[in-house]
């Protein structure tokens, strides 16, 4: 009779809460959690800060070389900035430069390569700073897109009645941001 009166006692509980297989942290090739090191001191940031997003409805100033911490393409337009997250920015610049020009220019003003990521349509990205995924949307970078082919006319000016209506290559900068 106990023995009835246990297995009843036992059938009536709930059933266990799935847990997800295999538990985190449980498996056998789990590594134990290692603390996170403390941040060391640092030299102070090598360039100032972009400027901040405009007001509603007021117009965007372009950004300077030194507050973008590399140069823009003499010529270049500055289109506008956006939002990258993570408290970053990046800006984009419009420029009637042939591609293979901007990239001879970056080359040279940025002593580096850099990498053509893309054949078609041409894409050529520069590393100008070092990438830190817990604190950046982007890595710090310039890239150059050729818009212009036999299927584009180029990227279209996007201020109404801009001059020139549609440039050949955009510049994308992320600067260098220390936090």
């Amino acid at each position: 009779m106990l023995l009835s009166l246990m297995l009843m006692v036992a059938l009536q509980q709930q059933p266990p809460v799935p847990q997800p297989f295999p538990k985190p942290g449980t498996s056998p090739a789990a590594q134990p959690a290692k603390p996170t090191p403390s941040p060391t001191p640092s030299a102070p940031p090598v360039t100032t800060a972009p400027p901040p997003a405009p007001a509603p409805g007021q117009p965007e100033a372009a950004p300077t070389d030194a507050t973008l911490g590399v140069p823009v393409y003499p010529g270049a337009q500055f289109l506008r900035s956006y939002d990258a997250g993570r408290g970053q920015r990046y800006y984009i610049f419009g420029s009637t430069a042939p591609f293979v020009d901007l990239v001879t220019f970056y080359r040279s003003a940025l002593k580096q390569k850099g990498e053509l990521v893309y054949d078609v349509p041409a894409t050529h990205e520069f590393d100008v700073g070092k990438y830190n995924e817990d604190r950046m949307a982007f890595p710090p970078g310039v890239t150059i897109k050729d818009f212009q082919s036999s299927a584009s006319e180029g990227f279209p000016n996007p201020k109404p009645g801009g001059q020139p209506p549609r440039f050949k290559s955009i510049i994308q900068i992320v600067p260098v941001t220390e936090r």
